[in-house]
């Protein structure tokens, strides 16, 4: 087994971060991560916009140059390869770690991947696991139904077709309207009276104006109690109501 300063699990920007100084202070560096390359930004919606401004993301001294005022997912995920490339980091993909044993100074890293097991010896250990694997949970009957995503991708897939989308800030908002934009049915869910307030400046006036014309449905002040194969039943002060829902996104955080 090899030796190594700093064991950083997770390779995300944090992840590659603090791979690339520990690098540039001349410690041997080894980033760990279950999927992908950023697989968390992977996983953001296809034509995802960040809120922050280029210079925000960067890492390691690098530039992150962007035609735009506010880089895409796209951009992101171009700029962390090629720093990743850059600094030549020392990387497992798609190898999960499973247990940490051992204590500073001398760390065991035990992983797992489709073929077998893996183990790391470091002296200090970076877990840069972030949060987005772990979301907020609605806690409803049928929330483990196949069409049920905590995540959304792209809209092709639900020309046509109605959708309930659950939450009322970021995430929730630019799915709805993307999905009304590709002619999904949608119906927008949330338990508060009002969107949320930090929703991006440029999205808040465009989902709200969709609302008012009636192109997005909204229920708000309305909770989802359960989701069924083909429906999403919800209540608030005027009982309960069956949402057909041939997909739900539960945008929830």
């Amino acid at each position: 087994m090899s030796e190594y300063d700093v064991i950083c699990i997770g390779a995300g920007p944090t992840g590659l971060a603090t791979a690339i100084e520990a690098k540039r202070a001349g410690m041997r560096e080894l980033v760990i991560e279950k999927g992908c390359l950023c697989n968390s930004i992977y996983h953001y919606p296809v034509n995802m916009v960040f809120f922050t401004t280029p210079e925000l993301l960067e890492i390691g001294d690098l530039p992150l140059v962007s035609p735009n005022d506010k880089p895409t997912r796209v951009e992101a995920l171009k700029y962390y390869r090629k720093a990743a490339e850059h600094y030549e980091l020392e990387l497992r993909l798609f190898e999960l770690v499973v247990r940490v044993e051992g204590g500073d100074g001398g760390f065991t890293v035990v992983t797992q991947t489709e073929k077998g097991t893996g183990e790391y010896q470091g002296k200090k250990i970076v877990v840069a696991t972030g949060y987005y694997d772990l979301p907020n949970r609605l806690n409803v009957p049928g929330e483990d139904l196949p069409q049920v995503s905590h995540y959304y991708t792209e809209p092709h897939a639900f020309w046509n077709r109605e959708v309930v989308v659950v939450g009322g800030k970021n995430s929730a908002a630019e799915a709805a309207l993307d999905l009304y934009r590709n002619g999904a049915k949608v119906t927008l869910v949330h338990r508060d009276a009002h969107l949320g307030q930090s929703i991006k400046y440029w999205v808040k006036p465009d989902i709200e104006n969709r609302i008012k014309a009636g192109q997005i449905q909204a229920m708000l002040q309305t909770r989802v109690r359960e989701i069924t194969p083909d429906e999403v039943i919800v209540g608030n002060g005027g009982g309960e109501k069956r949402l057909p829902a041939r997909q739900v996104f539960a945008l929830t955080g």
